[in-house]
């Protein structure tokens, strides 16, 4: 069930001349570096938060949600809500003639036989929209209201120090991005030291099942752990094949055929053996790329803009 977050007081946020926030959120995705954050903050370690945000495209693992549940809990007891936002679901509107599809990063292999990849919208509209509008509503104005300057809510965002290069500022007013992570010189694997520690060493990173950015190593996961959402991926593959029902009951077929797998070929049938000493190629399919986190993607980015009629 999705849970919005209702205004935090029943009137708005006065506007003061105040430099601090006026909130602290969590952008939480449930994965190794978000848990990480929001458990540091529910023993006291890094200030506590005013509310957490799931953003959920209804595509996750059943490993995340069982997380998200178990945080959700956890958190309760120290007093920082959890609240799950979402959009839909990506998977279903993708496959929904009478959707409008927001693109994904699939793989395309074009008529001539050279390999592209499809525009990336799904981040913004399954994650950076529905957090904006959480954060509005929590700061008492709901969009079309305007927020006025000077009130803001700080966004905590689960960026650790190996991945620095992704930490970038929000790009509307109401928001200011905050890296604990970063701040604490905390790695990845610190975070997964801590986990363990604590209790959760099982967490999982958070991605859609069917998420295009996937390396081998995800995928193997996957087919290994979560033989349900592996099924659901394979099945998904094959029925995007040829473009998605919106777009061809609209006449506008795809030049080409869409894969999730990035070497184009059917995710049942893709080789997704660990490298081998001799398997240079193969490092190179088995590394996870950035992902889509939602507050360091480049929404929109094109590298193939013409597989579409």
């Amino acid at each position: 069930m999705t849970h919005v977050p209702p205004a935090p007081r029943p009137d708005r946020i006065p506007v003061t001349q105040s430099t601090g926030p006026a909130l602290r959120l969590l952008s939480l995705g449930a994965g190794v570096q978000s848990t990480t954050v929001l458990l540091l903050a529910c023993e006291g370690a890094i200030p506590r938060f005013d509310h957490a945000l799931f953003a959920d495209t209804g595509w996750e693992p059943q490993a995340v949600y069982d997380n998200l549940a178990r945080l959700r809990t956890h958190a309760a007891d120290a007093g920082i809500p959890v609240s799950t936002v979402s959009q839909g679901s990506i998977r279903d509107d993708a496959l929904n003639p009478e959707h409008r599809f927001a693109s994904m990063p699939l793989h395309v292999r074009n008529p001539d036989g050279t390999k592209g990849l499809a525009r990336r919208q799904c981040t913004n509209e399954y994650k950076i929209r529905p957090l904006k509008k959480a954060a509005r509503a929590l700061l008492g104005y709901p969009y079309p209201q305007r927020v006025p300057t000077g009130i803001y809510a700080e966004q905590a965002i689960g960026i650790s120090t190996d991945e620095f290069a992704r930490a970038k500022d929000a790009d509307v007013r109401y928001l200011r991005n905050a890296f604990p992570l970063i701040d604490l010189g905390w790695t990845r694997d610190d975070c997964k030291r801590y986990l363990t520690e604590k209790g959760f060493g099982q967490t999982v990173k958070s991605a859609c099942i069917g998420c295009p950015f996937h390396g081998n190593a995800g995928w193997r996961w996957l087919r290994d752990n979560d033989r349900d959402g592996w099924d659901n991926a394979v099945d998904f593959d094959h029925a995007i094949r040829h473009g998605h029902p919106h777009a061809n009951n609209r006449a506008q077929p795809l030049h080409g055929q869409y894969y999730l797998h990035r070497s184009c070929v059917p995710l049942a049938e893709a080789d997704l053996d660990p490298p081998g000493p001799r398997r240079a190629l193969a490092v190179v399919n088995d590394y996870e790329p950035e992902g889509c986190s939602p507050w360091s993607c480049r929404s929109g980015e094109s590298i193939n803009t013409s597989l579409a009629a």
